[in-house]
């Protein structure tokens, strides 16, 4: 009965008759491991997987850049609302002054009554009152690309608001009485064209993803880290406050020594 080996026992044993039988150039051949080819195995999907990604980017961009077409006829689908320059200011001489301002912080709404009312609760009672819409306050980077011109700029002023964990610059326009709310017909005149073909093939990578839980790995081989929704609500994930349950006297002494 022939003696059992273990794996590397094995490879030796098969380097040496290679080397017996060939010489030892062949050493110099490029022989991979057990485990160079399980790696071998790994990375090739990795790349057939990447190459599915970028199918799936490109069929995306495709959908979105083919355009749109008639709708015949035209329906109305609820009602919208947006802001209009007021009668008196519409009359005068500086309304095409205002006029570039409200294109640049013109907010349009949508619903389906026409009078915006929304439900809301009132010690248990279901109550209604008119939906709140206001002008556009854009943060601070975005308000230097919307090329305002110096004098527009005047009719700004800074506020600083709260937006999650930090606080951010915003601009408010500083006469919003010039504008009054408008309510028009929301009517669909046009659609966006469809692709057969490109939906399906869509589909087809989409299930493929989701049925073999790919989709995590995939963002990790895109972006380098696998993104956790729950970590933005995990305590652990979050920066820690270095003054919580802590007391006076230790945060005193804390800062005396200059630990915060």
């Amino acid at each position: 009965m022939a003696p059992e080996f273990s794996i590397e026992t094995k490879k030796i044993i098969m380097d040496t008759k290679l080397i017996r039988e060939y010489g030892t150039e062949i050493l110099s051949y490029r022989l991979r491991t057990v485990r160079q080819k399980k790696r071998m195995q790994y990375e090739d999907f990795d790349k057939q997987l990447l190459k599915i990604g970028r199918r799936q980017n490109k069929l995306y961009a495709q959908k979105r850049n083919l355009g749109w077409e008639p709708l015949v006829p035209p329906v109305q689908k609820g009602w919208k609302r947006f802001f209009v320059l007021r009668d008196d200011v519409a009359s005068s001489r500086h309304s095409e002054f205002f006029e570039n301002i409200l294109k640049k912080i013109n907010t349009y709404d949508w619903s389906h009554r026409k009078d915006f009312m929304v439900k809301y609760r009132r010690y248990g009672t279901k109550k209604y009152r008119v939906k709140k819409q206001n002008l556009l306050r854009p943060y601070e980077w975005r308000f230097k690309r919307m090329d305002f011109t110096d004098d527009e700029k005047r009719f700004f002023y800074e506020v600083w608001e709260t937006d999650g964990r930090q606080s951010e610059k915003r601009y408010v326009f500083s006469e919003p009485w010039r504008f009054v709310l408008r309510v028009r017909p929301n009517i669909i005149d046009k659609v966006k064209k469809r692709d057969v073909l490109i939906e399906k093939e869509l589909q087809e990578i989409s299930n493929y993803l989701e049925r073999n839980c790919y989709t995590p790995l995939l963002v990790k081989l895109l972006n380098g880290c696998e993104w956790n929704w729950w970590r933005d609500f995990d305590e652990n994930y979050r920066e820690k406050n270095v003054l919580k349950n802590k007391s006076l006297q230790q945060i005193l002494d804390e800062a005396a020594r200059g630990l915060i």
